[in-house]
């Protein structure tokens, strides 16, 4: 047998310089141009959209997207970089350009043809912000359950169905919509198509009302015999189930860097108020009990990132991470929800009000059990690898 060839894999906690240079850039720039705008954006529940086009010149919106399509042809490890520094300033913000990286992006760049990157690519990069359209009212966990349906008419494809729980669907341009091309074959029908927002037929619903990441936007779409042109199929036809599964295994690790992030954030602006706040003629920092929680909510910090930096360097070598990624995902938003609850806790009555900047981290922190897959479907996921090893 033929020796296995070994990939070399950088060691987790170390940065390369332009892997450093990155992430303080875009740490500047999450300061400087997102937080003046979190309160407003979070209590309006409107995405500030002026900040769009600062994100494209910075090279945020196609960050391993090669270069020759418009993109920083960077890594997917600093795709993950970025949504921590961002998610530290504001998760809405985060997962906005998550979505927009590690699933469309990704999406694009490993199973679009040639034309299909040419037509895109360079519009992602330049500005034009992308969602992703998998989940409906009767298809949530059962993905593949979707009743959106595909039919070949005219040489066109002609895509009818109602979509739900979509991300950037407010303000994104371009959207990756599962459908199903032939009901007969269950989940082997499932194709993916790219739609344009002013494709006739297309319509974006309802914006929900939500708990945390209220600037992100979160709608329905409706696909009311919605024209595609019959080129603009994402991969093989009936072959969308292995698009949406690999490009989710991409997603689930960003979002896990979106909860490093909530938490870091949520234990950074902590850490200094145990320092000032005193009672019983002392700061409550020096009380053993509140040194004992933060140290514990430190190392539960410190492993979330070692969880998503692995996985993140697994894929960006080439090597399988389904297993990896699946238990960042898991732990690090459970982590996040520990961490965000102790930090209310600390800061008191204060921790409870708005006035403060934990109450919205605990509310953001929630929404990572949920979506791009349950705790429960983590678990499942990676029980399944591990019985098949």
């Amino acid at each position: 047998m033929a020796p296995v060839e070994s990939v070399p894999v950088p060691a987790l906690t170390t940065l390369s310089e332009d892997e450093q240079m990155f992430r303080q850039a875009v740490r500047d720039f999450a300061d400087a141009e997102i937080r003046p705008h979190v309160a407003e954006m979070d209590r309006t529940a409107e995405y500030n959209r002026a900040l769009i086009p600062k994100f494209a010149e910075l090279g945020l919106m196609g960050i391993d997207v090669p270069e020759k399509y418009g993109g920083a042809g960077g890594t997917f490890f600093m795709s993950t970089l970025a949504v921590e520094e961002i998610a530290a300033v504001d998760a809405g913000t985060a997962v906005l350009l998550d979505v927009h990286n590690t699933l469309v992006n990704v999406a694009i760049n490993t199973w679009g043809s040639e034309d299909l990157k040419q037509k895109f690519l360079p519009r992602l990069t330049a500005g034009a912000l992308g969602a992703y359209a998998l989940s409906e009212a009767g298809s949530g966990s059962d993905a593949f359950a979707l009743a959106t349906r595909a039919e070949r008419k005219n040489g066109k494809w002609v895509l009818t169905g109602q979509k739900l729980w979509i991300t950037n669907g407010a303000e994104a341009e371009i959207f990756i919509v599962f459908a199903n091309v032939d009901p007969s074959k269950g989940h082997r029908g499932i194709t993916g198509f790219m739609v344009e927002r002013s494709m006739p037929g297309f319509t974006v619903g309802k914006k929900e009302d939500k708990l945390g990441i209220r600037a992100s936007s979160t709608t329905e779409l409706i696909l009311d015999n919605c024209e595609v042109p019959a080129d603009n199929v994402l991969g093989e036809i009936g072959k969308g189930y292995k698009v949406a599964i690999e490009t989710l295994n991409a997603g689930r690790v960003g979002i896990g860097a979106q909860m490093v992030g909530i938490a870091r954030g949520a234990l950074d602006a902590t850490l200094k108020y145990v320092k000032e706040r005193e009672q019983f003629g002392r700061p409550i920092a020096e009380f053993q009990v509140v040194q004992f929680q933060l140290a514990q909510a430190r190392t539960e910090l410190e492993a979330s990132r070692l969880l998503v930096y692995n996985a993140a360097r697994l894929k960006d070598s080439g090597r399988p991470y389904m297993l990896e990624g699946g238990m960042a995902k898991l732990y690090c938003s459970q982590a996040a929800e520990r961490i965000t609850s102790l930090c209310v806790e600390l800061f008191g009555g204060y921790g409870y009000t708005k006035e403060y900047p934990v109450e919205k981290y605990y509310r953001d922190a929630k929404i990572g059990t949920i979506y791009e897959g349950t705790s429960n479907m983590q678990l499942q996921t990676i029980a399944k690898v591990l019985l098949e090893m």
